[in-house]
């Protein structure tokens, strides 16, 4: 069973004292009881529709097993008909719980391959389409509003594509909304393999143990029962009567918020291969949940070591997933920042993880003083973007670039903007790119010569998946990121069938939607064209970050 090191750790010690604090404080006020009866005044900044209304993630696994056939039914049905790939059309919540379970489990024989498509770059678009046989392929639409722009124009393109090729194209989809959607309705209309209703109570970035997880889960060939009875036993560890000296989940929210209010807001997630995915999963719970209010955990996956001594005061919190009995993954020492280690036995104690770090997360917002629940500043970035779609202004290949941004200007403009960074900073490179290997390569070079030059904390999103999960933290969080947006010019743009815009036209809109977003926060922005050779400008990029 997935366990927790909690062995002494001098650095954790200074903030030992607070965090015992913070547990006696539960014990005292009853807080694990007030969470399971969906007590408001839990988290006093969100409103209590918020709360009455987005904690359905308590009985998920519960609720999950009466679903649990409906789900193996589909995937009996869909092994009948010969189905080789699944691709998930979906973006943030909706994809990365899927991620986690196409990365850790093994495929047993006979499951599809998974492919998840959370990218509106026109390239990418192309990529996933060339490597498909239509008639052995599923698509699951997943969208928790059913209005959501990127997954429906995906869903437009590859309807239009499947019929195009000769294949009834219904039962090639599978719709996953909360009940009444757009959605659903279409998905009723055309017909479509099967229509699966989400948990109008679990908001997208804690829905790993509803459909949103499951149903990928369950195709893959993952054990639902298996992976519920994980689920079960820490929501069992986690119940209202447990003390919280002894409750996992409010054991890591006070750790978390505590070390948030103590200025220790970087906190370093890595994992073993086969868990690779979990910190990306992780990254959108904490930078979405607790970024706004000028406050909030910056998580920073996939980033083993940044380069020591760090820029200023240590910040950062490392925090492990891995199998147990493999080796530690942060090397421990003299200054070793705070760290925590979670070890799983298996890939099934996944069920256990996403339930503990989903209470934690919510607790964490207490003890920062925000609403955990909403995501205000994802929203302001969606309008910008849809309002540049709606009167035209975006446009591919993109309006010529100002001096500062061109290819002779940027070395200078990087300059500028490097001579920006303070200790407790954090640096966010947003890439509007497609995330073929070679880019995503070209962007891990860039990423390890601006952490070796600024000696900071460091975090990659690929846009527009980034805005559905960080991109709340980046706007509404501690006003400490330096922002390097990367955008190109695709060589061959895709149409979205029915509609007036482009794939192309969609991601550049969402790029300068974000870009504004973030200058009316006054965020530090580096706004850099590629050009139609992104992997070149890469390179003469971090060319002139080394100097």
């Amino acid at each position: 069973m997935t366990a927790a090191d909690d062995r002494p750790d001098p650095a954790y010690e200074g903030l030992r004292a607070a965090v015992d604090r913070r547990l006696a404080s539960w014990t005292e006020t009853a807080v694990a009881r007030r969470v399971w009866e969906r007590d408001p005044t839990v988290w006093p900044a969100a409103p209590p529709a918020d709360v009455r209304d987005r904690l359905g993630w308590l009985d998920a696994p519960a609720r999950a097993r009466a679903d649990r056939e409906a789900y193996v039914a589909l995937r009996e049905s869909a092994r009948e008909d010969g189905i080789e790939t699944v691709v998930l059309l979906g973006m943030g919540g909706s994809s990365l719980a899927a991620q986690v379970f196409g990365t850790a489990f093994d495929r047993p024989p006979g499951a599809p391959d998974l492919r998840v498509l959370d990218s509106t770059h026109p390239d990418r678009v192309r990529a996933v389409r060339l490597g498909l046989a239509l008639g052995r392929t599923l698509f699951l639409v997943a969208s928790k509003s059913g209005t959501t722009l990127e997954p429906n124009a995906m869903l437009a393109y590859f309807w239009q594509e499947v019929a195009a090729a000769g294949v009834a194209p219904g039962r090639q989809f599978v719709a996953i909304t909360d009940p009444g959607t757009p959605l659903e309705r279409l998905g009723r209309e055309r017909a479509f393999r099967a229509v699966i209703p989400g948990a109008p109570d679990v908001g997208g970035r804690y829905s790993a143990l509803t459909a949103f997880g499951l149903v990928p889960a369950a195709l893959l060939g993952v054990d639902l029962d298996r992976l519920l009875d994980r689920a079960e036993t820490m929501v069992r560890d986690c119940g209202p009567e447990r003390p919280p000296a002894d409750h996992p989940g409010l054991r890591l929210g006070a750790f978390l918020g505590e070390l948030g209010l103590a200025g220790r807001d970087k906190v370093v997630l890595a994992a073993s291969p086969r868990f690779c995915a979990f910190p990306d999963w992780a990254e959108q719970l904490l930078a979405e949940s607790t970024g706004k209010r000028g406050t909030g955990l910056v998580p920073v996956p996939a980033e083993v070591r940044p380069l020591d001594p760090p820029r200023g005061a240590d910040d950062r919190v490392w925090i492990e997933i891995a199998g147990t009995g493999e080796p530690p993954i942060f090397p421990a020492g003299p200054g070793t920042p705070p760290h925590r280690r979670f070890s799983l036995d298996d890939p099934y104690d996944l069920g256990a993880e996403f339930f503990r770090w989903e209470f934690a997360t919510a607790m964490a917002g207490a003890v920062l003083g925000i609403d955990p629940f909403d995501q205000p500043d994802v929203e302001l970035a969606k309008e910008l973007a849809r309002r540049r779609m709606g009167a035209g202004k975006a446009r591919t290949p993109p309006p010529p670039a100002s001096p500062s941004a061109g290819p002779d200007g940027i070395p200078a403009a990087l300059a500028g903007w490097m001579a920006a960074a303070r200790g407790g900073d954090y640096l966010a490179i947003q890439a509007y790119l497609d995330p073929a290997p070679a880019i995503a390569e070209g962007l891990a070079a860039l990423r390890g010569a601006l952490r070796e030059q600024l000696r900071l904390p460091t975090t990659l999103g690929f846009g527009p998946r980034f805005l559905h999960s960080t991109g709340q933290l980046h706007k509404g969080g501690p006003p400490s990121g330096l922002f390097l947006q990367l955008v190109d010019s695709p060589r061959h743009d895709v149409a979205v069938p029915g509609a007036t815009y482009s794939f192309g036209e969609i991601v550049r809109a969402q790029a300068e939607g974000d870009a504004e977003a973030l200058r009316r926060r006054d965020r530090r922005l580096l706004v850099l064209e590629l050009g139609v050779d992104p992997v070149a400008g890469l390179r003469r990029v971090t060319e002139a970050v080394r100097g």
